[in-house]
């Protein structure tokens, strides 16, 4: 891709933003739309990093950009895959980080100079033709393509350059020495063909159920582990989006707008589908390998099918899937490629394509224009969205005349009888747990816990709404009586009796493991009802499926006798019996030929540790804060222009 951005000016057109969006998306936005380090920013605070804030529209703003600059190039892209991807905490994220590395930068007193950033610029393949700088016009001009300011490029630039620079003075005292490049080279390389048997508590049904003096006796030996942490109740009420829609209309002059407003969102770009063959001329008589060429050429033209010629004459790393080069991978062929496949019509050959070190038959398999839904095709889609943007309005809109009502009658149910609304009581929560289908996410139980007794909330955003809350009591934590966390007692000795079943049972299996030594382990499995699993190539401190991260489990995967039956393996869930069929081992010799690069390999991993470390410090002394009502509210706000 990025040779494609060097050689092809219509393609930069399309892609730079992908290739900038790392401190575009994450630097220029959060400083051109939040104002300067320390500066507010916006009609609200999001997070605050010591005496820094993040503003919510610098948030939102970084989030809608990154979000654009990935659709460029997956035009699929809805909201379930941007949950799934993270985008929004990644988002987030990054942009504490960067005001927590900034403001250390400024306190080691660093700076980014003018002959830095320019070498940054000359660095970029995007401004590069034939390994040079393209110049400053050009350089100008690609900019200006794709709408961004000289001055916001340089400043973005500058700050990745300082932040490139307070990372290496913070990593500069990591080292690895050689025992550490060598246990890692063994954790990596050597491997064992394992397999297990596992008997999980839950596959066991106990006859009886613990009695009331099982429990009480339970409960006295471990009184000290029985604690009820802090508790907190309010009255609240939840104004739910969904609820409110049918209060909500949405006229056709509403959809046109809105249509006309965010047409990029209803486009779909371009698609090129490109298959190639390859032939190399490197240590070869150039006629010869034009004439095979030419010979391939015609045999094409002559109806052969072009994925089972590449198959056959073609050099490069696409020839065993037909040449096949996709959407977007062709654009990293060189300009003479590109151009030539820009003015094939679909279905189209090229000629002969002369380009560095060889020759290429090019062949467009699919091409669809950029095409733009029509109103009719969205107007469903454009009203479910105005619907939830109007509802979520709706809710807030009241969730504020109600609070300020609240606030002026000190009393939540005062203010809600007087607009005709009725509040419950959430009964007492821990902090953070969820409350019914309302707070999943336990944003409300979290809320309470910022308020002091009869103080009134900000409005809380949920994922279904909206709710405010007034505190009524709070339970400090103590120790709990039986009738308090009898339920609990209850699921910690059956948890033991289940235990204790399953271990009589794992040690019966390996008796008969070890005298029926021919037969499987599988058919065993089968005959036991019990789960049975192999491992070609175990890792060291890899994760073990059912079992998980065991560290019995993968010291005896390396030091169990081959063939030999383990003892049981305890774990969270039940027990397993281990066998090591096979194993692959190392020795220092094969680590010296990779030595080096082991090495670079293991410093840079330690370096993000470290990094990591520090970072979660660095959060915890500026006592980073992020109010994740507003953060869930943003996120949903965005998110509902996307369809699932």
């Amino acid at each position: 891709m990025l040779k494609s951005m060097r050689r092809n000016k219509q393609f930069l057109k399309v892609f730079l933003w992908a290739v900038i969006a790392t401190f575009i998306v994450s630097i220029f936005v959060y400083f051109g739309a939040s104002g300067q380090l320390g500066e507010e920013g916006g009609s609200g605070t999001l997070a605050f990093i010591g005496k820094h804030k993040i503003s919510q529209d610098a948030y939102t703003a970084a989030l809608r950009q990154r979000i654009e600059a990935m659709r460029k190039q997956y035009p699929d892209l809805n909201k379930t895959l941007i949950q799934q991807l993270n985008l929004p905490q990644q988002t987030l994220e990054e942009m504490v980080t960067q005001t927590l590395l900034l403001d250390l930068a400024k306190a080691m007193n660093l700076a980014a100079t003018d002959a830095e950033i320019l070498d940054k610029i000359h660095s970029y393949p995007v401004f590069q033709r034939d390994g040079k700088f393209v110049g400053a016009d050009e350089y100008r001009r690609i900019l200006n393509w794709n709408r961004i300011s000289i001055s916001d490029f340089e400043n973005s630039l500058r700050t990745e350059v300082l932040l490139t620079k307070v990372v290496r003075v913070l990593t500069s005292g990591v080292a690895v020495i050689p025992d550490e490049i060598w246990e890692n080279y063994r954790k990596e390389n050597e491997t064992a063909k394992l397999e297990y048997l596992v008997l999980e508590k839950d596959k066991v049904n106990l006859e009886t159920q613990p009695s009331e003096a099982e429990l009480q006796a339970h409960f006295e030996k471990n009184k000290a582990s029985y604690q009820v942490p802090e508790k907190r109740e309010a009255e609240f009420i939840v104004l739910i989006a969904d609820n409110l829609k049918k209060e909500i209309k949405v006229v056709d002059a509403d959809i046109a707008s809105y249509y006309k407003d965010n047409i990029a969102q209803f486009k779909t770009p371009e698609t090129i589908r490109v298959s190639r063959i390859w032939f190399s001329s490197e240590g070869r008589d150039p006629a010869l390998v034009r004439a095979e060429a030419q010979t391939v050429l015609d045999r094409l033209g002559g109806g052969e099918d072009f994925a089972a010629l590449a198959k056959k004459f073609s050099k490069d790393a696409k020839a065993p899937e037909g040449g096949d080069w996709g959407t977007t991978e062709w654009r990293s062929l060189g300009s003479a490629e590109q151009d030539a496949v820009e003015k094939l019509a679909a279905g189209a050959l090229s000629g002969l394509v002369e380009s560095e070190g060889g020759l290429a038959v090019l062949k467009v398999t699919e091409k669809t224009a950029e095409a733009t839904q029509s109103l009719d095709e969205v107007k469903a889609r454009i009203k479910t969205i105005l619907e939830d943007e109007k509802a979520r309005a709706l809710a807030d809109e009241r969730i504020a005349e109600l609070a300020k009502r609240a606030r002026r009658e000190k009393s939540l149910i005062v203010a809600a009888q007087r607009m005709n609304l009725k509040t419950r009581k959430t009964g007492l929560l821990k902090t953070g747990q969820a409350f019914e289908e309302i707070d999943p996410s336990g944003s409300i139980s979290s809320a309470l816990f910022g308020l002091k007794e009869k103080d009134i909330s900000d409005p809380i955003y949920t994922y279904n709404g909206v709710a405010l809350a007034q505190l009524q009591r709070i339970a400090p934590a103590h120790a709990g009586t039986f009738a308090e966390v009898k339920d609990e007692v209850g699921q910690d000795v059956t948890r033991e009796r289940k235990k204790e079943r399953i271990r009589e049972r794992i040690n019966a299996l390996r008796t008969r493991l070890l005298a029926e030594t021919k037969k499987g382990w599988e058919d065993i499995a089968k005959e036991e009802g019990v789960e049975f699993k192999a491992i070609n190539e175990h890792k060291r401190e890899q994760y073990i499926g059912t079992i998980g991260e065991n560290a019995r489990f993968d010291a005896l995967a390396f030091s169990l006798p081959l063939q030999a039956v383990s003892e049981p393996i305890d774990y969270e869930n039940g027990f397993a019996l281990l066998r090591v069929l096979e194993r692959k081992e190392i020795g220092r010799t094969d680590l010296e030929k990779v030595q080096a690069a082991e090495r670079d390999k293991l410093l840079e991993a330690k370096k993000n540790k470290f990094l990591q470390s520090f970072l979660a410090k660095a959060r915890e002394d500026k006592k980073v804060r992020i109010k994740y009502d507003l953060f869930l509210k943003l996120n949903s706000d965005l998110l509902a222009r996307f369809g699932d």
